[in-house]
């Protein structure tokens, strides 16, 4: 059997009027409101949709902004990560235990600069097994001249200014720690420390021994602030 009324079929009406429904006698009764019922029913579905859409874009973006971060963090140098954190006070553990803390003033292309009370340490990359103290910034050296500017060049400073230092081994041991004297020559690889006592000029009658260190073996270097 098949209801018409003002010429519609029953499922006419009921396809496009969900609210209306007919009971076991076949008689028109109204069904439970849908969520969309009446003059809202389309501003509601649409609100909904938009608000789908909008969550969808935004973890669309934060995913995109994760993936970034990832792939730019992974980029990161780590002689830029201190750069960030130049004038920041920073601990450096190194690999053979001993600590040195100051104000993080130089980082060059294989090496740092930490100022100390009335001292300053040079200390390699390769020497230090961990950095406290460092900020998320990082920043990149726009000089190509500084750039370039390593741990020989330091140590050819330290040379000619004939400065009486201190010189940590990276795997040395106790007697090794603190090594006296001055730097006489430094070639590609290694540089020549000539040691004397505590206050005493660069004479060739002071010197007790002249020690061949590889860069390598170098842990750190302690030299007066001028």
């Amino acid at each position: 059997m098949q209801f018409v009324i003002d010429g519609f079929s029953l499922p006419y009406i009921l396809d496009f009027c969900p609210d209306v429904g007919y009971n076991s006698l076949g008689e028109l009764t109204a069904t439970q409101p849908s969520p969309y019922a009446g003059a809202m029913r389309w501003d509601s579905l649409f609100n909904d949709m938009e608000s789908q859409f909008a969550e969808g874009d935004r973890l669309s973006l934060e995913a995109e902004v994760t993936e970034r971060a990832r792939i730019e963090t992974a980029a990161v140098h780590l002689a830029d990560r201190l750069r960030g954190s130049l004038g920041a006070h920073v601990a450096v553990h190194l690999a053979c235990r001993t600590v040195f803390e100051g104000t993080l003033s130089h980082a060059g292309a294989d090496a740092l600069v930490l100022n100390e009370a009335r001292h300053q340490v040079l200390i390699p990359y390769a020497a230090a097994a961990r950095y406290v103290g460092l900020g998320r910034l990082s920043v990149g050296e726009p000089s190509v001249v500084r750039r370039g500017i390593g741990l020989s060049h330091a140590l050819r400073g330290l040379a000619r200014d004939r400065a009486q230092l201190t010189v940590t081994l990276r795997g040395g041991s106790a007697q090794d720690s603190g090594l006296l004297g001055v730097i006489d020559r430094v070639g590609r690889d290694f540089f020549d420390l000539a040691s004397l006592s505590v206050g005493e000029a660069r004479r060739a009658s002071q010197v007790k021994q002249v020690s061949s260190i590889p860069f390598g073996a170098l842990g750190a270097i302690r030299s007066p602030r001028t």
